[in-house]
């Protein structure tokens, strides 16, 4: 005998998937802005040319959005739901992969979202 099938509308498995970022946990989605996955962080490796240095100007922890200015006057406003604004306060350098959304402060990579 077999188990019937319970089908759940697209609606409502919408409704119920949420990010665990959003309830304080670690991050569980690779949407932009939130967990750097693996081929994204390999795609950026790739394409060493696309990488621009820019200067912190303003880092917002609460909100985890941060605004960085490359060296050639640039601005780009960036949020990150796993603590990219925490990490690189105003005045920090990083490089910013424009093409593939990654955020480097130091070694340490972070899957960001144009705002």
């Amino acid at each position: 005998m077999s188990t019937p099938l319970n089908h759940l509308p697209p609606s409502q498995v919408r409704e119920r998937s949420a990010c665990m970022c959003a309830h304080g946990a670690v991050c569980s989605s690779f949407a932009s802005g939130h967990g750097l996955h693996l081929i994204q962080a390999r795609l950026a490796s790739a394409t060493p040319s696309e990488w621009v240095d820019a200067i912190v100007e303003r880092a917002d922890a609460v909100t985890g959005e941060l605004v960085v200015r490359t060296l050639e006057g640039d601005a780009h406003t960036l949020w990150n739901a796993t603590g990219a604004a925490l990490e690189a306060a105003a005045g920090t350098p990083v490089a910013l992969h424009v093409r593939y959304g990654v955020l480097a402060v130091g070694r340490t990579q972070f899957n960001v979202a144009r705002v």
